[in-house]
């Protein structure tokens, strides 16, 4: 539903099929989008998880020294850092850590095989459904391979 231009993602969240967090598991999550961070956050905690935000890369990478956290969700093109070497050096800092590389747009995407090659475990695009970001999260939060 959508009132004055905001979704109501609570129902979204509740759909059938759509496993909740048993842990309190954290997510930090990556993206200069205000928008995109709010509803993300929104869909990922109302699941169960611990999210922390940031709007930049650097940001993030600050907030990734101070937090432990299990999960890496960032958009690969950040306005202040170059994405595929910010995920290359994620995977570098945090080899244990899961991490979802989100491009936006159909002209992001001839870089899916390489942010892969660079370290991270699966990819999203943008627009995408609550059903789709919490199946992914779930998937890799389920996975054993890094």
């Amino acid at each position: 539903m959508e009132q004055q231009g905001r979704r109501d993602v609570s129902a979204s969240v509740e759909e059938p099929g759509v496993e909740r967090s048993t842990s309190a598991a954290t997510i930090l999550l990556i993206d200069d989008n205000e928008p995109v961070r709010t509803l993300f956050r929104t869909i990922l905690e109302q699941a169960g998880y611990r999210v922390v935000i940031a709007a930049s890369g650097s940001e993030g990478w600050r907030l990734l020294h101070d937090e432990s956290v299990d999960l890496i969700l960032a958009h690969v093109f950040l306005p202040d850092v170059d994405g595929l070497e910010f995920i290359h050096r994620l995977r570098k800092a945090r080899p244990a850590c899961k991490i979802i590389a989100m491009l936006g747009g159909s002209g992001e995407w001839g870089y899916l095989d390489t942010v892969k090659l660079l370290g991270a475990n699966d990819v999203l695009g943008k627009p995408l459904s609550p059903k789709e970001l919490l199946d992914t999260v779930s998937a890799q939060m389920k996975s054993e391979h890094v």
